[in-house]
């Protein structure tokens, strides 16, 4: 199934939120540091990622994200009651209205709170409404955790055919590399 831009740009960009977060102790991806380490990093992500509405201005805003992520995170392991459940309260605590709106380049769309509400709600709940196409077409298993060795990134597979493994070239480079050596040192014994 394709899902539309918006859908697509929302779950890449929790995913890419998600991955802000340093890695766990005994991870190999070689990030440890925080990737929202202040307010200029926050606002460079939120360019990045093109977030309507206000900027964040406050060292509680910043926080306010970094505490989402976790959140967001349990939806890359969690089965579909759970993650259901989850969104329903993301909704319900974010007094969400959806409405159809136009804006950039982007076609029509659903924004579910107004542009002046927290950055952390805006982007729980854009990424709710993206997870809700993702229930609806029964395509949860799309949200995947990284397959390299070492790597806890989170990534959404948006191939066609579900194939994608890996949260970014390096780590299907390193996989892929380590196999091929792996088949080398198998053939030379």
């Amino acid at each position: 199934m394709l899902f539309g831009h918006d859908t697509a740009v929302a779950l890449q960009g929790a995913a890419a939120l998600v991955n802000t977060a340093p890695t766990p102790p005994g991870a190999s991806d070689g990030r440890t540091h925080e990737g929202l380490a202040d307010l200029a990093a926050l606002l460079d992500f939120v360019r990045a990622w093109s977030w309507s509405g206000a900027p964040p201005t406050t060292l509680g805003e910043l926080q306010a994200v970094r505490d989402l992520r976790p959140r967001l995170r349990r939806w890359w392991s969690a089965d579909e009651q759970t993650v259901a459940a989850d969104v329903n309260t993301v909704f319900e605590h974010a007094g969400a209205s959806p409405r159809v709106v136009r804006h950039g380049d982007y076609g029509w769309h659903v924004h579910a709170l107004p542009d002046d509400a927290p950055l952390d709600q805006r982007m729980a709940v854009e990424a709710a409404v993206a997870v809700v196409d993702l229930l609806r077409a029964g395509d949860l298993a799309r949200l995947k955790v990284c397959r390299a060795s070492g790597c806890d990134h989170v990534l959404v597979d948006l191939t066609r055919n579900r194939s994608r493994h890996f949260c970014g070239s390096g780590c299907a480079d390193r996989t892929h590399a380590a196999a091929y050596r792996a088949r080398q040192a198998g053939d030379a014994g």
